[in-house]
């Protein structure tokens, strides 16, 4: 996958259905938006994201600061750190502390904001997704969206979601983008480092800048 596209994708996660076109029946699309869902989450939320992203997009472009706090605070509201932090840890995230896994997960997000955040500035926002279904898990894990870009001049990419209930609402712990898991790519990339250094290691360096988390799969 080209790192253009994953960094697309990483903006997607913030911006992810809006304006929305459901391909399921209406009765199907009514009961997918009540509030309260994933998917109902996902429309307001972009909503809300791409009508800041356009008003603010010449303040964005020149104050890059501002920028990043919004991507940072927007990325904190919609994502379950943590509990990706501990998938993409794999096998070098059992028996982790809570605290040693929040240092991974810090770094993590601060290298992906660092790294692929004013990717947003790049969106059209005229950007139209569909929500093509959305479908539980197994064993009760939460439920996966699926859906595709819909963007002018190209062909659609297949973008899904997946979420759980925290207790304190949806959230999004790993993202799939034309086949390819986040999760899956960063526990390939950081499984070499994590071999040789501890966690707390490995975190530092990524907040060093001697790693740095890549979502291109090329």
């Amino acid at each position: 996958m080209k790192s253009t596209t994953m960094s697309l994708a990483l903006a997607a996660a913030f911006v992810a259905a809006s304006p929305a076109v459901f391909a399921q029946g209406a009765a199907q699309a009514t009961a997918a938006t009540k509030a309260g869902t994933p998917s109902r989450m996902v429309l307001d939320n972009s909503t809300r994201i791409l009508t800041t992203l356009e008003t603010r997009r010449a303040e964005f472009t020149k104050n890059r600061a501002a920028l990043r706090q919004f991507v940072s605070g927007e990325f904190n509201a919609m994502f379950d750190r943590d509990y990706a932090a501990r998938l993409v840890l794999g096998v070098h995230g059992r028996g982790a502390s809570d605290a040693d896994v929040k240092l991974f997960a810090d770094a993590l997000a601060d290298s992906l904001m660092s790294r692929y955040g004013s990717s947003l500035l790049d969106f059209n926002t005229k950007l139209k997704v569909r929500v093509k279904s959305e479908t539980s898990l197994p064993n009760g894990r939460g439920v996966r969206v699926s859906s595709e870009f819909l963007r002018q001049g190209g062909e659609p990419v297949p973008v899904d979601y997946f979420m759980r209930n925290t207790g304190a609402g949806w959230k999004v712990f790993d993202v799939m983008v034309e086949g390819v898991s986040f999760v899956q790519t960063f526990r390939n990339q950081f499984d070499g480092p994590l071999n040789r250094k501890s966690i707390p290691q490995v975190a530092a360096d990524l907040k060093a800048g001697k790693l740095q988390a890549e979502a291109s799969t090329d």
